[in-house]
C-alpha cells in the first residue's frame, strides 16, 4: 500500500492508499488498535461494505460489531450522535476501545464527533468510501453535526489514528456523488498546486472511468495538499482557512436549497462565485474564470443553477461560523495554485457573484 504521513506531533497518523480492504487489519495492527471495535456506518454503506469489513476484523481477532444509522444529510444531528453513543454503551466500549468510521463525509463527521465526546474521548479511524470523504473530510480531524440549518455548527477537532482509503469503493458511487467529491479535489488544485490542477484537467477521461491506478495517484496527491495545510494549521487559526475556498457562498446556497443539491455541487458554484469576485477585483483575468468553469463542467458540474433570491442566500451567510468580528471571510484566487483571504468583500460584490451563478428557472 502507498502511505502518506500526516505530521501533527502526538496526533500524527498515516493515510493508506489501496484498491481493496485486504490490508485493513494490518493497518490497525500497525497502530496497536484495541481489540474492542465498533464499526459505525449508515444504512446505505452497510449494505455494500459493512459485512466485508467486519469479517476482516473478526478474522484478524478483533471484537468487532456494526452500528448503522439512517443515511442522509438530514440525519446529521445530535439525535444520531446519541444513537451512536448509545450503541457504544450497549456493545461495551470503554475508554480504550475504538470507533471505525466506514462511509462518506456524514459518517466520518458523526462517528468522529461521537468518538470525541464518548467517555470524554476515544480513538477512531476513518475508512472513507466516497470521493468527497476520501479527498477532504477524512483528513484533518474536523468532526461535527448540523444544527438549526447551519452546517457543522456543533463539533470538535478530533484527529483519527489512521485513514484507510480503498479507491475501488468509488465504483459503487452514484455519478452525482462522484461529481460532488471532485469539487473538493479541484478546489485543492486551485488553492495550492497548479501542477495537480493540470493533472486533473488533463486526465479527466481516466479519472471519470475510475481507473484504479489514476485514482490512487489522485488521492495521494490530493491528500498531500490537504495534509500539508493541516500540518501547518491544525485548528484553522490561519493557513487552513484557504481550504474554505468556495465555501462561504457554497455553504449558504446548500442551506438555502435545504440540502437538495450536494455539498460538492454547491462548493463548485461557490468557487465560480469567488473567482467572479476575484476577476472583478483584478486579481485574476477572465481566462482563469473560464478555465475553472471549463474544468468543473468537464466533471459534470453545473456552473449556473436556479437559486433562491440573493438576499436569502446572504441571510444564510450571516450564520457562517467562520465569521470574525461580524465580517465574512472570503478566499479568492490570485492565480491557479495561489489564493488570498480577505474580509472586505462588500454586499454588492456578493450579490453580483450570486447573480452570476444563478440560472433562470
Amino acid at each position: 500500500m502507498d502511505k502518506l504521513y500526516v505530521n501533527l506531533g502526538v496526533n500524527s497518523y498515516n493515510i493508506h492508499f489501496t484498491d481493496s480492504f485486504a490490508g485493513l487489519a494490518e493497518g490497525l495492527d500497525d497502530i496497536n488498535a484495541p481489540k474492542k471495535l465498533l464499526v459505525v456506518t449508515d444504512t446505505n454503506v452497510k449494505k455494500l461494505y459493512a459485512d466485508e469489513v467486519n469479517s476482516i476484523l473478526l478474522d484478524a481477532g478483533y471484537d468487532s460489531s456494526v452500528y448503522a444509522f439512517a443515511a442522509g444529510e438530514e440525519n446529521k444531528n445530535m439525535d444520531s450522535i446519541l444513537g451512536i453513543c448509545g450503541a457504544c454503551m450497549e456493545r461495551g466500549l470503554d475508554r480504550k476501545s475504538m470507533i471505525v468510521a466506514l462511509g462518506g463525509g456524514v459518517v466520518g463527521d458523526m462517528a468522529g464527533f461521537a468518538a470525541a465526546i464518548y467517555m470524554r474521548g476515544i480513538d477512531f479511524v476513518q475508512i472513507p468510501t466516497t470521493l468527497l470523504s476520501q479527498s477532504d473530510s477524512s483528513v484533518g480531524g474536523k468532526t461535527g453535526v448540523d444544527f438549526k440549518n447551519g452546517k457543522n455548527i456543533l463539533g470538535a477537532f478530533h484527529q483519527p489514528k489512521m485513514v484507510y482509503i480503498n479507491v475501488n469503493t468509488l465504483k459503487t458511487l452514484p455519478e452525482r456523488e462522484f461529481v460532488s467529491g471532485m469539487g473538493e479535489v479541484i478546489k485543492h488544485g486551485i488553492i495550492r498546486d497548479g501542477e495537480f490542477y493540470g493533472f486533473i484537467k488533463n486526465n479527466s477521461e481516466l479519472i471519470r472511468s475510475l481507473d484504479s491506478g489514476t485514482l490512487i495517484k489522485m488521492a495521494k496527491c490530493n491528500c498531500g495538499i490537504k495534509a500539508e495545510v493541516v500540518e501547518q494549521d491544525e485548528r484553522e487559526n490561519g493557513l487552513r482557512a484557504i481550504l474554505n475556498f468556495g465555501h462561504t457562498i457554497g455553504h449558504a446556497a446548500e442551506s438555502a436549497l435545504n440540502f437538495a443539491v450536494t455539498h460538492g455541487e454547491c462548493i463548485g458554484l461557490g468557487m465560480v462565485a469567488a473567482t467572479r469576485i476575484a476577476k472583478n477585483r483584478g486579481l485574476v483575468d477572465m481566462a482563469v474564470l473560464r478555465d475553472i468553469e471549463f474544468v468543473l463542467s468537464e466533471y459534470g458540474f453545473r456552473v449556473r443553477m436556479p437559486l433562491p433570491d440573493a438576499d436569502i442566500i446572504y441571510g444564510y451567510m450571516q450564520k457562517d461560523k467562520k465569521k470574525a468580528d461580524g465580517k465574512l471571510k472570503f478566499v479568492l484566487p490570485k492565480r491557479i495554485g495561489e489564493v488570498i483571504e480577505t474580509q472586505d468583500v462588500t454586499k454588492d460584490e456578493i450579490f453580483d457573484a450570486i447573480e452570476y451563478i444563478t440560472a433562470p428557472e
